[in-house]
């Protein structure tokens, strides 16, 4: 098996356990902080907490492991989700809320580590290869959305007069799973000429139309998946589902979001990365008539499986869209300027879930996401003009941008 596509399979699989965690705390987290809240309105103040901390990780982390390895970059954020989820457990037992928004900044900050590992399979896949290894390594979190519900149902009660104590210790088991598979990781560090020599001027990247857009494209499906996500537990108990009914529907939301990254590559290479975007927009816009059109869980289940393919359409051709911008050595820098943007939007959009839930209802949170799915939508069609304008879309640096990423 060549490197690359060995490398693939390890990072699928702590793509896994890394979607996993997330998709537990996403299950929980919100409903914790509903018992233990000062205020119901803050209920989702730890699941920003969560997000903050994956924002203000993010550009730290990119730079950590470009000195230091990928390896020993994402052992290091696996070591801090041990301590975190250790901390939102304690939090549990005590009922401190704020003790429990401390630990999920920590798990945040565990998650911006893993939110590398598609730029990771990348780093040493061959140019025509680098669409089809992001989407693949993101394919492993299709795992995260069987495991993650039934998980939580099966460890929430544990601890009898402390509901989902059990399921945030659990996360310490995952966190511990991800750091063995790691040990497997081959990915060469970056040389010492690539560390010493910066690049281009960050601004300068990021005035590129390609980055304008893959970091839109990103950052948008990002923050309405999340803004849905995170709401979803609190909207289906408002309206009296079950516990189980929401882990249900959240479990085949991440199918939605992972199962199509099996062939999304492939799609890409075939009809090119911006009409992939496009259709991600469109099934985002579908998913929005799904939850306007009703609070049954057959509602929530489409709207949020919808939301997850489109999801992964626009985030996965986003990802590959980035790999056109930058060299080796701009890599970190590029890469940390695109997750950190992700990032802003999703802990803007995590405690916009909670205000929105809480004063205007579920409809709010769907008639929220209109206006950002047409800025997507424009600045890809931009981009689409430009190119068939014959600009390329990129800076006049392209060419040694293209010629250094064939030589990495």
């Amino acid at each position: 098996m060549q490197r690359q596509h060995r490398n693939v399979v390890v990072l699928s699989a702590c793509q896994a356990t890394l979607q996993t965690g997330g998709v537990t705390l996403v299950a929980i987290t919100g409903l914790t902080g509903v018992a233990i809240a000062p205020d119901k309105a803050w209920a989702t103040v730890p699941l920003t907490s969560y997000v903050i901390g994956s924002a203000i990780t993010t550009i730290p982390a990119s730079l950590l492991m470009k000195s230091i390895g990928r390896r020993a970059g994402f052992q290091t954020g696996t070591t801090i989700g041990m301590v975190g989820a250790g901390v939102c457990s304690a939090a549990v037992w005590l009922a401190d809320f704020w003790l429990l928004c401390f630990g999920m900044l920590l798990m945040g900050a565990y998650t911006a580590f893993g939110k590398y590992y598609r730029f990771a399979a990348a780093d040493v896949a061959e140019p025509s290869f680098r669409a089809k290894a992001i989407s693949l390594t993101l394919a492993g979190g299709i795992i995260g959305g069987f495991v993650a519900p039934e998980m939580a149902k099966r460890t929430k009660d544990i601890f009898t007069d402390h509901v989902f104590l059990g399921s945030y210790l659990s996360l310490i088991g995952v966190c511990v799973v991800a750091a063995l598979l790691l040990a497997f990781l081959q990915i060469p560090q970056l040389s010492e000429q690539e560390k010493k020599q910066g690049g281009r001027p960050l601004k300068e990247i990021m005035r590129q139309p390609v980055f304008i857009v893959a970091a839109l494209a990103g950052a948008l499906s990002y923050g309405i998946m999340n803004l849905f996500m995170t709401s979803t537990p609190l909207a289906m108990h408002a309206h009296h589902h079950h516990f189980n009914s929401a882990a249900f529907v959240l479990e085949w939301h991440v199918v939605g979001m992972y199962g199509p990254s099996f062939f999304t590559g492939s799609l890409i290479q075939r009809f090119g990365v911006l009409k992939i975007i496009l259709t991600g927009i469109a099934l985002l816009m579908l998913s929005v008539v799904c939850a306007l059109a009703g609070t049954a869980v057959i509602n929530f289940w489409f709207a949020l499986f919808i939301l997850g393919v489109g999801w992964n359409f626009m985030y996965v051709g986003g990802s590959a869209l980035l790999t056109e911008c930058h060299t080796p050595a701009e890599r970190a820098k590029t890469q940390a300027a695109n997750d950190f943007m992700v990032f802003c939007t999703m802990a803007i959009s995590s405690l916009s879930s909670g205000l929105l839930m809480h004063a205007s209802g579920w409809n709010a949170v769907s008639y929220g996401t209109i206006p950002f799915l047409l800025l997507a939508l424009g600045a890809t069609l931009w981009l689409m003009l430009l190119r068939r304008g014959g600009n390329p879309g990129v800076s006049p640096a392209a060419p040694r941008v293209k010629a250094a990423q064939q030589r990495s």
